[in-house]
């Protein structure tokens, strides 16, 4: 193969369809990429990236003392005719108004949250905590790979499953470093771009200079690549209508949920996915029941719920799993804001969540009670959550594999899964 030819067909054709060279490099040892099995388990993990403000999310409205720390950023309790009070859950806890097309989900059982959660390493650096909650190994800057990538390579394949090039997906330009690792993941910024970019002659051409080369690695994830395309191109997702009544917002967010409704649906053997979603870092102008933070969360939410109701009935064999790299200060800043702080929440979405309950143990947020004097303190470990997510939705067994230096057993479990582990 001309190097040069390769360098400007092949190269600028990996970047437009979203392909990591790395996917394409790992993929060369997969024996074939068929349609895999229809009915399989599938995690959705969604990273609000900037540390998402715990306290005004899920509302301790029952805590007097959040009242006392947030003076104009507070959500009012939950009163009847009064406009932006927090949605009641438990008659402590509430979520932010703009987090009410999540009230439906909790009402159904499907929804659940974990608060005072994340890492126990008390960095206030967003780049590394957010490497830490992925790497899974808090305060350890020298693991080379991301929890979910251990996950996958732990588990290993099913008997019963045919390879697919879509088993973990990453709606991202690049891996991100959750899913970094020795198992294959395929990393796209768009489901459209993946399919229409690659249409008609061109593909033919580039596909024909993929054929010409000598059976080396190049070569291999060509073929590799093609395959992948033509999975894609038999689900049809340019015609793709969403179901049950869904509406995603016109957001890249809620574009991202929408095509990962496809490929759950499309029957390519989606196991993992994941999202992320930015702007969650307001140390100014927050706003409480309006503003900054309101309007991220009316995305977050809108397009969650509209992903939920698409799949109708497959969430029974769904599990979405959000999480931020952490909290924000207990006080309000001078600015209208909140700085960096350390526990935050997460919620859990499903068919076989334990739903109805704010899980963890509430520390309070009495001066006394607060981390290093500002913070919400930490009183669930994130592995505890992500842990007993993959053992008892996914079927995950080799916990010291997946997050080492932890154990993973359940007696550390937040109890945010309902039933017995999945059999695998």
């Amino acid at each position: 193969m001309n190097r040069r030819v390769f360098m400007k067909s092949g190269a600028l054709a990996l970047v437009t369809m979203g392909l990591s060279p790395t996917f394409l490099r790992r993929s060369v040892f997969a024996a074939g990429l068929p349609r895999a099995r229809q009915k399989g388990k599938t995690l959705i993990c969604i990273f609000q990236r900037g540390a998402a403000d715990a306290l005004n999310v899920v509302v301790p409205h029952g805590e007097a003392a959040y009242y006392r720390m947030r003076p104009t950023i507070a959500i009012p309790r939950p009163s009847a005719g009064v406009d932006g009070a927090a949605i009641d859950l438990d008659g402590f806890f509430g979520l932010h108004p703009a987090l009410a097309p999540f009230k439906p989900l909790w009402d159904r059982g499907l929804l659940t949250a974990v608060h005072a959660v994340g890492s126990p390493s008390n960095t206030r650096s967003h780049f590394d905590a957010q490497d830490y909650m992925e790497s899974g190994t808090p305060d350890d800057r020298n693991t080379p790979d991301g929890w979910l990538n251990r996950y996958l390579a732990a588990r290993g394949t099913c008997a019963e499953c045919e390879v697919t090039p879509f088993r973990a997906v990453s709606m991202t330009p690049q891996t991100p470093r959750i899913l970094e690792g020795a198992s294959p993941v395929v990393a796209m910024n768009d489901l459209d771009e993946f399919t229409i970019r690659t249409g008609g002659s061109a593909e033919a051409e580039l596909e024909a200079l993929y054929m010409t080369g000598s059976s080396d690695v190049v070569h291999a994830a060509g073929n590799d690549m093609f395959e992948a395309m033509k999975v894609l191109r038999a689900a049809n997702p340019e015609q793709y209508q969403p179901r049950n009544g869904a509406e995603y917002p016109n957001t890249d967010f809620g574009r991202h949920m929408k095509q990962i409704a496809q490929l759950v649906k499309a029957d390519v053997g989606l196991e993992i996915a994941f999202a992320d979603v930015g702007g969650w870092d307001t140390h100014v102008n927050q706003g409480a029941s309006t503003g900054q933070l309101a309007g991220r969360l009316t995305d977050f939410s809108r397009s969650i719920a509209a992903l939920v109701a698409d799949l109708g009935d497959r969430m029974s064999d769904v599990a979405i799993l959000t999480m931020s790299e952490f909290g924000r200060t207990a006080r309000q800043n001078g600015n209208g804001g909140t700085d960096h702080g350390h526990a935050g929440a997460m919620f859990v979405i499903g068919g076989d969540v334990a739903g109805h309950k704010v899980h963890g143990r509430w520390p309070g947020l009495e001066p006394e009670q607060l981390n290093q004097d500002r913070d919400l303190a930490l009183t669930t470990d994130f592995r505890s959550v992500f842990s007993e997510v993959v053992g008892k939705h996914l079927g995950a067994t080799a916990f010291e594999r997946i997050f080492p230096n932890f154990p993973a057993d359940r007696t550390r479990w937040a109890g945010v899964m309902a039933g017995e582990p999945a059999s695998r």
